[in-house]
């Protein structure tokens, strides 16, 4: 265990490094921090703290930076994540809530995400396998032809245009509507097949043909759409740090350009009400070993429906990116946990 004061000084050098990107002096510390010690004594805590690995010198006569271990430590003692401002709440509030669907909410979310913190931000949709079925609508088009609307507790909407082969009266759309929607409503999405497979057996013989062929456009809805679906904003913020990334950012923006990289490093982060931080080699991913990833899941507590967060350089503002991706998170789990 480092003692206090060491740890202050340790906060102390992460703070001005990520204000300057400047190695930080023991008499740069003394002046600008209140650390109530000589320089001298500042000078044998940064000592103390190189010797334990959590700051190292880029070169002889610089003064010191913060090494992965030390940010790691940073991040572990801070005793909570910094409170965003009444008025920064307000306006995530009040852009989040102008949302007029499911993908408007995960647009803005991530448009905001990345303003807020100057980082690459991604948010996951919410997923197949934590979704269900809010509604089932069916309307009549032409007598030959229904339109089948599935709607989900998450918002997602799914729309498919079914060829009957008999008319279908007002009376079969009735009940259509309503053996589908007593067979699925507040089921799970990965659960819907399974439920329907034997649906047209229980039904009365007229409604068979009927029960079967929206049954048959359910599953090809389901289907066709993929399990995951990612949206993306902010590289370019990248472009500001491009110093803090080893040789090029090449590596990094290739492996923004992996699904499975950003869904891996979502899913490590499923708990609404926990943020997670990976820094530099903490990630598995060899192109981001000199990035840190700052995320967490959204929805109702104790079950996510979806990641969120963002990516930048270890040289970050923990604090106040914890904050805010906690921030949206809650504010999107809200919209989209509501009954």
């Amino acid at each position: 265990m480092l003692e206090d004061r060491r740890l202050e000084v340790l906060r102390a050098i992460v703070e001005d490094f990520v204000l300057t990107n400047e190695p930080v002096g023991s008499k740069a510390l003394a002046e600008r921090h209140n650390l109530r010690v000589s320089p001298a004594t500042v000078r044998n805590d940064m000592a103390a703290l190189e010797e334990g690995g959590y700051i190292t010198q880029p070169h002889t006569s610089a003064g010191r930076v913060p090494t992965d271990k030390g940010y790691r430590l940073f991040v572990d003692r801070l005793s909570s994540v910094k409170p965003l401002s009444p008025a920064e709440r307000r306006a995530i509030q009040s852009f989040l809530e102008g949302a007029i669907d499911l993908d408007d909410v995960v647009r803005r979310s991530v448009r905001l995400l990345a303003q807020l913190t100057r980082q690459v931000a991604v948010v996951q949709y919410p997923s197949l396998s934590r979704s269900s079925v809010r509604h089932i609508e069916i309307v009549s088009l032409t007598p030959a032809r229904l339109l089948l609307v599935m709607i989900t507790d998450t918002g997602r909407v799914e729309q498919r245009i079914c060829e009957v082969v008999a008319t279908a009266d007002d009376q079969i759309v009735a009940d259509l509507r309503s053996v589908l929607g007593s067979a699925l409503h507040g089921r799970r999405l990965v659960d819907v097949p399974a439920t329907i497979a034997d649906l047209p057996e229980t039904v009365r013989l007229e409604l068979r043909p009927y029960v079967t062929t929206v049954a048959a456009a359910l599953l090809e809805a389901l289907v066709e759409r993929p399990e995951e679906r990612l949206a993306l904003a902010g590289t370019a913020n990248l472009t500001r740090s491009a110093l803090d990334f080893t040789d090029t950012l090449r590596p990094v923006l290739e492996a923004l350009e992996e699904q499975v990289i950003l869904l891996k490093l979502l899913g490590e982060a499923s708990d609404p009400g926990m943020v997670t931080v990976r820094i530099g080699h903490e990630n598995d991913v060899d192109a981001l070993h000199t990035a840190s990833v700052v995320a967490t899941g959204y929805g109702r507590t104790g079950a996510a429906l979806g990641g969120m967060g963002v990516l930048g350089p270890t040289r970050m503002d923990y604090p106040g990116t914890m904050a805010a991706v906690y921030a949206v998170a809650r504010y999107v789990g809200d919209l989209l946990g509501a009954d």
